[in-house]
């Protein structure tokens, strides 16, 4: 079997047995369990405002890891993860501890029951794109065949100035 990388989106906005949601994403940034994968990069971490319900700012990053699962694999060790940090089912977009999403894979599009690859709202996320430019400009969306850096561009000219 051949080891696939995947561009992951991380975000906290609840504080957690390792602290901050800061010190949670540096944590899970520093200290990724090798048995599942390797982070080969991550980007610095920004904060943003929360999309839906939630009141809490969010701490953003993006790692590009490199494992031996599949996508259906990967996912439920995200979703394990997230549990294990108190995530609980049921509420969509609300404040918590962690949330990992894959964003993109070397594999190109990916269809499944819960889980479409690259992640259906990444073009509207600037929290995902800005960190995204930073370590992977050139990675080209297999949708639009655009790049990171041409997704971001067109996503903040489409955002009202102030």
């Amino acid at each position: 079997m051949i080891a696939s990388t995947y561009l992951i989106g991380i975000g906290s906005n609840r504080c957690g047995r390792a602290g901050s949601p800061r010190a949670i994403l540096a944590g899970f940034l520093d200290h990724a369990d090798p048995h599942w994968g390797d982070v080969l990069l991550s980007s610095d971490i920004t904060q943003s405002a929360p999309v839906g319900p939630g009141k809490r700012n969010f701490a953003n990053a993006v790692a590009a890891i490199e494992t031996m699962f599949s996508p259906t694999e990967l996912l439920s060790h995200l979703k394990s993860l997230e549990r294990i940090h108190g995530r609980r089912g049921g509420r969509r977009w609300g404040d918590r501890v962690i949330d990992l999403d894959i964003i993109a894979w070397s594999g190109g599009i990916w269809s499944s029951t819960g889980l479409t690859i690259p992640h259906p709202a990444l073009r509207k996320r600037r929290f995902v794109l800005a960190p995204l430019c930073e370590i992977a400009p050139g990675w080209r969306d297999p949708v639009t065949n655009l790049t990171a850096r041409h997704l971001l561009a067109r996503l903040d000219r489409r955002r009202p100035r102030p």
